[in-house]
């Protein structure tokens, strides 16, 4: 114990191992998750050892980690707010008033502290990042003594503990389980069917990250030339739509430049690229396919580009291509196209929005120039620390504002200022992709790792209050946490289906999502067995993660004053 004490390095890390691991323990559907789990870990250990880290620290972690949370938000974030996606809103607020006013009524009725209150409501709305928004907003009150903040700040994180649990193991019951029943569905034939009416009765389906398409659809042919004799290979390329390109050229033992201009004679063996039906339709012109030669082959460039050209924005990908005739003369293709990390399909009448990242493939000197005209390389191989650096300055300094409502003083704080500011910057660089670079990768790693960190560290004070709360309000904290669920939840069940007409299986994603719950939306998976649920999920889950955090400094503002 002695070695925790004199270096708390060691305790914070052990923490981390050993919450992590806790969270790993899974009974049926439900795992507790390694931030629950680092929390708990951290309250035995702050009880037992009674190690002292430093505020400092909680500080810097939770301002990294509630940055990257909304840069990784923002992009979706700003493109959910539009009418289509107001329903879901709807759904967000619902949440809001909720939680706040059962949290509010229960500090009333029962004389709970600010610190437990503001942790019933982080638990019990599974919001881990409410649990710092309130943390330093109760730092921030006046007229509380040293003692009492850190009394409060304590019992936040208690509260927390234990709502979260009951809370998280009602969100996963009720919404796998439950709520499929009361709507008389299958969850798993509802989905198949939503998904068969989305997709225009077509059977697509993403692939998993180890996956790879077994017919891709840009492909290499080679084909011996026998119908084609005496044409050139401009008039070839345009009586095919321009929808192929001949990219190499074999006559004999010579390799020839495939100029337009160049006629094909009996024998030739030319490779054509396109798309596959096209270049399968390309052999009906010229010839017979062969085995891939040695020496045919010619190597293709792909570059991933941030479309910046204004004039583009809203054009489908039919007008792109007829508008910069470079994409047929070059031979350049569209494979896929990326607008918030969703992956689009590359078709035709594919409506493509400024800020859209298009993958393209062709010969490289066509590629360079179709990149020169319609955006720039995206550049997210490394982190711009002069864009993260300048985002976490902002978003601290936004928290310092404080506005007065009568007597009652709010601010952000630098959770709400950098939460906001994650979003700003996050959303300014999905519409240019050329500068302050943080890969998704990086951006998730800082944003676990922030969390984690500041919930060892919260766990570690307060471990010594923790025991003294819970005899005192143990029955009601279990109470809280399955109430502060069920409510909202059944609310937004009724007027879901009763009022915006969410189509089922989306409403039970998207109630997933208002409570931010990971773990429920794992499990709707599941039982769907399909992934048309987080289509509702992600849009409530975005908003709820932007307003949930901010329910913190307003409940202890309200108490507080």
């Amino acid at each position: 114990m002695g070695i925790l004490k004199d270096h708390p390095e060691l305790a914070l890390f052990l923490c981390l191992a050993l919450g992590y691991l806790v969270g790993k323990l899974r009974a049926g559907p439900i795992t507790l998750g390694g931030i629950c789990g680092t929390l708990i870990v951290s309250l035995l250990m702050g009880a037992w050892a009674k190690v002292q880290v430093s505020g400092d620290v909680k500080t810097v972690f939770f301002a990294l980690f509630i940055f990257s949370l909304g840069y990784l938000a923002g992009p979706q974030f700003f493109a959910n707010l539009n009418r289509g996606s107001l329903r879901f809103f709807t759904l967000c607020l619902i949440e809001l008033v909720c939680v706040l006013g059962i949290a509010f009524g229960l500090a009333k009725a029962f004389g709970l502290d600010v610190g437990t209150a503001s942790g019933i409501l982080a638990g019990a709305a599974t919001e881990s990042a409410v649990v710092g928004t309130a943390t330093e907003a109760i730092g921030k009150l006046s007229g509380l003594s040293a003692a009492q903040v850190s009394d409060y700040q304590g019992h936040v994180a208690t509260a927390y503990t234990v709502c979260y649990l009951f809370g998280l193991i009602t969100i996963v019951i009720y919404t796998s389980q439950i709520m499929p029943m009361m709507l008389r569905i299958n969850l798993r034939d509802a989905s198949r069917q939503l998904w068969e009416k989305m997709r225009g009765g077509g059977g697509e389906h993403g692939l998993e990250a180890d996956e790879r398409e077994a017919l891709p659809g840009l492909v290499g042919r080679t084909y011996l030339v026998t119908t084609a004799d005496g044409r050139t290979i401009g008039d070839l390329e345009t009586s095919l739509g321009g929808r192929i390109t001949i990219e190499a050229l074999r006559r004999g033992s010579r390799a020839i430049t495939p100029e337009p201009g160049v006629e094909l004679t009996l024998s030739d063996l030319v490779l054509v690229v396109g798309r596959r039906a096209n270049a399968i339709e390309a052999g009906r012109e010229i010839g017979p396919e062969t085995p891939g030669i040695p020496g045919l082959d010619s190597p293709l460039a792909t570059a991933q580009v941030a479309m910046t050209e204004k004039s583009a924005d809203g054009k489908s990908l039919d007008q792109l291509q007829r508008t910069h005739p470079e994409f047929i003369k070059q031979g350049v293709y569209v494979t896929d196209v990326i607008r918030n990390d969703q992956h689009l399909p590359a078709n035709p009448d594919t409506v493509l929005r400024r800020g859209d990242v298009l993958t393209l493939v062709g010969a490289r000197s066509g590629l360079n120039k179709l990149v020169a005209k319609i955006g720039a390389v995206v550049k997210n191989d490394a982190t711009d620390f002069i864009y993260l650096g300048l985002g976490i300055v902002c978003g601290s300094l936004l928290g310092q504002i404080v506005v007065r409502a009568g007597d009652i003083p709010l601010s952000l704080g630098t959770g709400g200022g950098c939460l906001i500011s994650g979003l700003v910057f996050g959303w300014f660089r999905s519409r240019k992709q050329t500068f302050g670079a943080f890969p998704p990768q990086a951006a998730t790693t800082l944003k676990d790792m922030g969390l984690a960190v500041f919930i060892a560290c919260t766990g570690l004070v307060s471990g010594p209050q923790a025991w003294p709360l819970l005899k005192q309000y143990g029955a009601l904290l279990p109470f809280a946490g399955i109430a502060m669920v069920l409510i909202p939840a059944t609310l937004s069940l009724a007027v879901g289906r009763a009022l915006l007409k969410i189509e089922k299986p989306l409403l039970i994603g998207a109630i997933a999502g208002q409570q931010c719950s990971t773990p429920a939306i794992t499990s709707i998976t599941q039982v769907a067995q399909s992934s048309v649920p987080m289509l509702g999920y992600t849009i409530t889950y975005t908003l709820s993660n932007f307003l949930l955090p901010l329910t913190g400094p307003v409940l202890v503002g309200v108490l507080g004053a």
